[in-house]
């Protein structure tokens, strides 16, 4: 299973660092991807990391704020979230996919991945 920690409330500019850790599945062999899903709208990919880590995507909203990475060591995904604004405000997922280690393409669409988190709800007050 895929758990997605380290959200919270925050203020406009704030900054958050969200976890995603495999419990029973080794990591490294996958894509990661990060979605979020405010109230009453559907789910959107925030950004995306291949496998080995060399090609990284971001949606519009969140390029240039919003970093992802890996630690295959630790087993671990991560979802650095800075400048925060309150339209950021969601339950964000993370996601993974199997993926061959020479694919440079980021999945960005929900259905690409089979295996997801619970979310961990993220609130940016004005």
């Amino acid at each position: 299973q895929l758990q997605a920690s380290g959200g919270g409330s925050v203020q406009a500019g704030d900054s958050l660092r969200l976890s995603c850790r495999a419990s029973w599945r080794t990591i490294r062999e996958y894509a990661i991807g990060w979605f979020r899903q405010a109230p009453g709208k559907e789910r959107e990919f925030v950004g995306g990391i291949t496998r080995s880590g060399s090609t990284k995507d971001y949606a519009d909203s969140t390029e240039g704020r919003f970093t992802i990475s890996r630690d295959n060591g630790k087993n671990e995904a991560y979802l650095q979230m800075n400048s925060l604004k309150p339209e950021d405000t969601a339950v964000y997922y993370c996601a993974a996919k199997r993926a061959i280690l020479t694919i440079s393409d980021v999945y960005t669409h929900t259905d690409d991945y089979p295996y997801w988190g619970q979310g961990t709800l993220v609130t940016v007050s004005s």
